[in-house]
C-alpha cells in the first residue's frame, strides 16, 4: 500500500543535507574569537616583538583548533559516484543521483543528491549519519533507517558496514576510530602543556612537548591507515563503482603533524646552538639581559665614613688585606 504518488506512508519525509556540522562550527568560532581578542591587543605591543608575538599566537591557535576539530569531522575518507539506480524498494523507477560516502572516527555519512534534485515529484537531497562509536549501536541505526524507509542507495551502502555484512569492515573501522580519537586527545593535552611551558617560559621542554604532539598526531594516522587498507566489498551501482580515498581531515592532520614536528625540532635546535635567537623570538633577550646586569652589580657605594656606625663597603674586586691593631 502506497500513498502520495508512490511514497511509503511510514516515511516521515526527506532528511535534508545540512551544510555543516554544528560541533566543529562552534569550536572554530571559539578559536576565531580568541584570535580576534589577541588581534585587539596587538597594537599595544611595540617594535619587532609584535610580529613574533602574533606568529606565536596564530601558530598555537591553529594547532589547537585542528587537533580539536578533527575529532568531530566526518571526512577522513570520502568517495563519490554518479549513477542511475533505483530510488525505492519494490519500485522500478530509476533516478540519476550522486552518491557520497564520508567516513569519520565515530561513524559514517551517506549523501544522496539528485541530478537534478527534483525527480519523481520529490526532492532528492539526503545526508544520513550512522554511528559506530562505543556508545552507539550501528546495527540499531541501520534498522531504524529500514523502518523509516530510506532510499535504497543509502541502505545499500550502509549495509556494507553492518556487523553481519560479509565485508567484515565494521570492527576494523570502529576500533581504529576509537584509538585515533584517543591518540588525538593525548595530542591536545600535550599541545596545552607546550603552550604553558612556552609562556612560563621553559622553552626547551616546550619544544619537547610540541615534538610529542607531532608524534602523537602522526601516530594516529597509522591507526586509520590500518583500517583504510583492509579488504573491502565493492559498492556497485550498475556499471559505476563507489571508491573512497583519504579525505580532508586525514591530510590536514598530516600537515599539522609535520608542522608541529618542524617547530619542535626548530625550538630544540635553536636552544642548543643559538639560544640568543630563540630568546629573541620569545621576547626574552632584552629583559633577561637587563636582569643579569642587575644581578652583576652586587656592590654598594664605596665612600668611607668617619662615623663609627657606618660600614665600609667596596666592590668585591677591590678588597685588600687590612691589619688590625688592638688599642
Amino acid at each position: 500500500m502506497t500513498l502520495w504518488n508512490g511514497s511509503f506512508p511510514f516515511y516521515s519525509g526527506t532528511n535534508a543535507c545540512f551544510p555543516f556540522d554544528t560541533t566543529w562550527a562552534i569550536i572554530i568560532s571559539i578559536f576565531l574569537s580568541m584570535l580576534a581578542t589577541f588581534i585587539i591587543i596587538l597594537p599595544g605591543i611595540r617594535g619587532r616583538r609584535r610580529l613574533f608575538w602574533f606568529l606565536r599566537v596564530v601558530m598555537g591557535l591553529f594547532v589547537g583548533a585542528v587537533v580539536l576539530t578533527i575529532q568531530f569531522t566526518r571526512d577522513w575518507e570520502t568517495g563519490w559516484v554518479r549513477a542511475n539506480t533505483s530510488y525505492k524498494s519494490f519500485s522500478r523507477a530509476l533516478v540519476h543521483v550522486d552518491v557520497g560516502l564520508h567516513i569519520g572516527l565515530t561513524g559514517l555519512n551517506i549523501t544522496l543528491v539528485g541530478n537534478p534534485v527534483d525527480q519523481l515529484n520529490e526532492t532528492i537531497n539526503y545526508n544520513e549519519h550512522f554511528a559506530w562509536s562505543f556508545d552507539a549501536d550501528y546495527d540499531q541505526g541501520y534498522g531504524e533507517g529500514l523502518e523509516k524507509g530510506l532510499p535504497s542507495p543509502i541502505l545499500y551502502v550502509a549495509e556494507k558496514f553492518t556487523t553481519q555484512s560479509p565485508c567484515g569492515v565494521h570492527r576494523q573501522y570502529r576500533i581504529s576510530g576509537h584509538y585515533v580519537s584517543l591518540t588525538l586527545w593525548m595530542a591536545f593535552c600535550t599541545w596545552l602543556i607546550s603552550i604553558l611551558l612556552f609562556s612560563m617560559p621553559i622553552l626547551l621542554y616546550g619544544g619537547y612537548m610540541l615534538l610529542l604532539t607531532a608524534v602523537l598526531m602522526l601516530f594516529s594516522l597509522l591507526f586509520f591507515f590500518t583500517a583504510r587498507n583492509t579488504p573491502k566489498c565493492p559498492i556497485q551501482f550498475g556499471p559505476a563503482s563507489l571508491e573512497t580515498d583519504y579525505g580532508g581531515s586525514f591530510w590536514l592532520t598530516l600537515a599539522t603533524g609535520l608542522l608541529c614536528l618542524l617547530l619542535g625540532l626548530g625550538v630544540i635546535g635553536l636552544n642548543s646552538r643559538q639560544p640568543e635567537k630563540l630568546k629573541l623570538v620569545f621576547d626574552l633577550a632584552e629583559g633577561r639581559g637587563e636582569e643579569e646586569k642587575g644581578w652583576d652589580k652586587s656592590y654598594l657605594p664605596a665612600q668611607p665614613s668617619c662615623s663609627a656606625q657606618d660600614v665600609l663597603m667596596v666592590p668585591l674586586g677591590e678588597l685588600c688585606q687590612v691589619t688590625a691593631t688592638r688599642l
